[in-house]
């Protein structure tokens, strides 16, 4: 069941429509600090007011929790402190070790509490606790696109908690310094506030303040803790000081290349005031992250990768407010890195003796927070290290080196006001400035969010601009967009609309997959997520879209598509969903050179999938499409699959599988000797994905994980053209020898032991196949046979170990 773990900041869309009263509860505050020890015997708590009554959002909205919970909350002038009791049969209560952070959809219970500091009813902070004793915190945002999932599980605070098990439930006792969180500076205040309870076993989503989940946002619905009074903010000041070293040995052509890794750095955290607070990275080191799911790239437009870099994950969601920021172009691979290798990397005349893979930075540095107007303030800024290859000529010894990056200023300014009914403005610049002036830019965005009183409906305007300047070149672009529509209730609608010029490019700070494009988009969706007689909820969705290019003005594609889906009483789930191109399309890229058009074929798609009940030890996932075009011989197949096994309440398995077969693939092949002719080839194009991943927890703090990944594209030509003036092809005699075979391998095991809060060890090994293996396309064309090849060929290795250090000046000056 995929929706499993429903937590108290995401939620879907029900038939309710009606408005609930808003809760309150008035703070109370002490004069001595709260042991965390779960034990609940503290004074403070003797006579402290318990909130009790909570309302089941999920699976049934709006009927009492079907078990009590008792929740008390205090604060002092450093601290805000919560405890509850959770009542259950001790034989319900579900206490699967995760790691920190990664609790949705696992086999535990869980107890949140969320503060909208601001009161905005579109920012808070959420804590949560597991049975097992394992924390999460997540900030949440509203997005300028009507995007509720706007929660950031990346950033970090250091707070800490205390749960005890007992026959009738389960206890949790929870400390949040204020130097965790931001808030205004006010004589008296008021927050929103809200506590969540979710029970595994009956997957059942209860909160203190109902949460609708047929009323667009989250955050808005909260209650309010009223009456916090004189609070004296804490100074706030921690250093995180780090060491690391290891290993890393690289195979080429020529021999291996050996590195020893070793860094030192400090991430500082300092709270200007209140409300905003400096955070500075001064030699950061991002070995310890996990590899990218590298992958063929058959596509005209560039690969999208997932971050994993704490400082540029953690606590960004101002910067990505206008989809600006693509936090992977900040110390990305070095442009030059793969010309060095490929130059130079079979070639036994030379030795590469560095070849950076990674562009390291100087320092980064992030200042946001709130006004007590409600307007953020946001600036990024980081620098990063010119990247230089060396190589050795091994007749000469000669060595010689090559700049394959150069030294670049990242910046990034927001400023976001929040408005009355969820409304917002936002702008936001991005400039990037390079050493040299080869390449720099700078883009500015204005984002306008409206929603009417009634939070029915939204209207968002997004206008853009951009600008390059520099040795190589010089223009400037724009783009907008604009969206209007209904975001709450039974039947939600909207209708958009996007230009982007062919010069607008915010590519060297965010990501565009292309520019150069007019869109139409509309679609409408019925929902139902109140019980049925058969179905706990279900809803149907279409959607159309009509594309243009923007120079010269002419029609590119049109694209209508379908699903449903459905969530059985027994929670397990099931969805269709159905596709169609019915024209012949023109693509304006895919022959990767300017003005060339290539006609792309009619198709229908269509494909079912579905889960079992993710509560049980074993829990499994399937999707199957298929494809079907006007040509022959082009049939499409996709399928997809995943299992998961729980062992017990340490030990976890996950399984997946992706397997893509398209047999009339059509596209851009090479250029001709000469360069006067672009050559296209009808292909088969085989596709798997396997990923395997194994999580063992010690405590709640201390565990190990591994996962292997392997990712095999096989690429086999059948035909080869030549492109038409109008865009259709022509064959040419059969070129053999250019058959495609990728591997992309990698095993990551992170040991990660938590000894003390904010305080981490990390031991990692990372194996990955080679950067200059190429497996012959025509000897290993069985996935069989291509994998054992794989595991024979050399794999580069990076051993390494890495101590952070949470030192707080308040503690250190006691």
């Amino acid at each position: 069941m995929k929706c499993g773990v429903i937590l108290f900041f995401i939620f879907t869309q029900s038939i309710c429509s009606s408005t609930a009263q808003i809760r309150s509860t008035q703070a109370e505050k002490i004069n001595t600090p709260v042991k965390i020890d779960a034990n609940l015997d503290d004074a403070a708590w003797q006579n402290c007011m318990a909130i009790t009554d909570f309302t089941q959002t999920y699976p049934t909205f709006g009927i009492p929790a079907s078990f009590k919970s008792s929740v008390k909350i205090v604060y002092d002038n450093s601290a805000v402190y919560i405890a509850a009791y959770l009542y259950d049969a001790k034989q319900n209560i579900r206490r699967q070790l995760t790691q920190r952070d990664v609790v949705q959809r696992q086999d535990v219970d869980i107890f949140a509490v969320g503060f909208d500091t601001y009161h905005d009813k579109q920012n808070a902070f959420a804590f949560q606790v597991t049975a097992a004793g394992v924390q999460a915190d997540a900030r949440i945002s509203q997005t300028t696109n009507n995007d509720n999932n706007g929660v950031d599980y990346t950033w970090d605070a250091v707070w800490e908690s205390k749960v005890a098990i007992k026959e009738d439930g389960w206890i949790v006792e929870i400390k949040i310094p204020f130097s965790a969180i931001r808030f205004a500076k006010k004589d008296v205040q008021q927050w929103g506030l809200n506590f969540v309870r979710f029970s595994r076993k009956r997957n059942e989503n209860c909160a203190w303040s109902p949460i609708n989940p047929a009323i667009n946002g989250e955050v808005n619905q909260w209650g309010v803790w009223t009456g916090i009074k004189n609070i004296v903010p804490p100074l706030r000041l921690s250093f995180l000081p780090y060491l690391s070293t290891g290993i890393k040995n690289t195979p080429t052509g020529t021999g291996n290349i050996t590195e020893y890794l070793k860094s030192g750095g400090m991430d500082i955290k300092y709270g200007i005031n209140e409300s905003f607070t400096l955070d500075v990275s001064l030699i950061p080191d991002f070995a310890q992250v996990q590899s990218d799911n590298a992958i063929l790239n058959l596509s005209p437009f560039q690969i999208q990768f997932d971050d994993y870099r704490p400082f540029f994950t953690e606590g960004t969601e101002l910067f990505n407010k206008a989809k600006l920021f693509y936090s992977r172009r900040i110390g990305a691979k070095p442009t030059l890195a793969d010309d060095v290798l490929d130059q130079f990397g079979n070639d036994s005349n030379y030795k590469i003796q560095k070849n950076p893979g990674i562009t390291l930075l100087y320092n980064a540095t992030k200042f946001s927070g709130r006004t007590k107007n409600n307007l953020g303030i946001g600036i990024l800024n980081a620098v990063t290290q010119p990247m230089n290859a060396q190589v050795i000529k091994v007749s000469t010894g000669k060595d010689s080196g090559f700049i394959t990056e150069p030294m670049a200023n990242y910046n990034i300014i927001v400023l976001d006001k929040a408005l009355k009914n969820r409304s917002s403005i936002s702008f936001t610049n991005t400039n990037v400035l390079r050493k040299g002036n080869s390449r720099n830019a700078n883009v500015t965005a204005l984002d306008i969010s409206m929603y009417d009183k009634k939070n029915m409906y939204n209207i968002t305007i997004s206008p853009r601009y951009s600008s390059i300047w520099g040795t190589q070149q010089n223009y400037n672009g724009f783009a907008n967009y604009i969206s209007a529509g209904k975001v709450s209730g039974k039947i939600q609608y909207n209708i958009s609309s996007s230009i982007e010029s062919d010069t607008y490019d915010p590519n060297d700070l965010g990501l565009l997959f292309n520019n150069n494009e007019v869109s139409a988009t509309a679609n409408i969706s019925y929902n139902i997520f109140t019980p049925t007689k058969n179905f706990l909820n279900y809803s149907y969705k279409l959607a159309v879209e009509n594309t243009y290019l923007y120079n010269p003005f002419v029609w590119t594609d049109f694209k209508a598509e379908a699903s449903a889906k459905f969530l059985f009483k027994n929670f397990w789930d099931l969805h269709y969903f159905v596709e169609t191109r019915p024209f012949w399309r023109n693509d304006y890229f895919e022959a990767r050179s300017p003005g060339k058009l290539v006609k792309t074929i009619p198709y229908v798609f269509t494909g079912v999938g579905g889960s079992s009940d993710s509560r049980k030890k074993f829990f499994a996932r399937f999707f199957a499409g298929v494809g079907f075009t006007t040509l022959p011989n082009t049939f499409y197949q996709f399928y997809e699959g995943g299992i998961r096994y729980r062992v017990n309440a340490k030990l976890l398995f996950n399984a997946s599988t992706e397997v893509e077969l398209d047999g009339g693939n059509r596209g851009y092949a090479f250029i001709a000797a000469g360069g006067d002719s672009i050559l296209m080839a009808t292909r088969n194009v085989s596709k798997f994905n396997n990923i395997l991943s194994v999580q063992y927890g010690f405590t709640p703090r201390m565990n190990i994980t591994c996962r292997l990944r392997h990712n095999w594209s096989y690429v086999l030509n059948k035909k080869f053209h030549t492109l038409n003036d109008d865009g259709y092809f022509s064959d040419i005699a059969f070129r053999d020898g250019n058959n495609k075979n990728a591997n992309y391998f990698n095993i990551d095991m992170f040991y990660t032991w938590d000894f003390k809060w904010g305080s981490r060890l990390t031991l990692a090994w990372k194996n990955a196949l080679g950067g200059i293996v190429a497996l012959d396309a025509y000897q290993y064309n069985k996935y069989g046979k291509n994998a054992i090849e794989v595991f024979n060929s050399p794999h580069s290795n990076e051993v390494s170990i890495k101590i952070v250090y949470f030192l707080d000046y308040l503690k250190i000056k006691k």
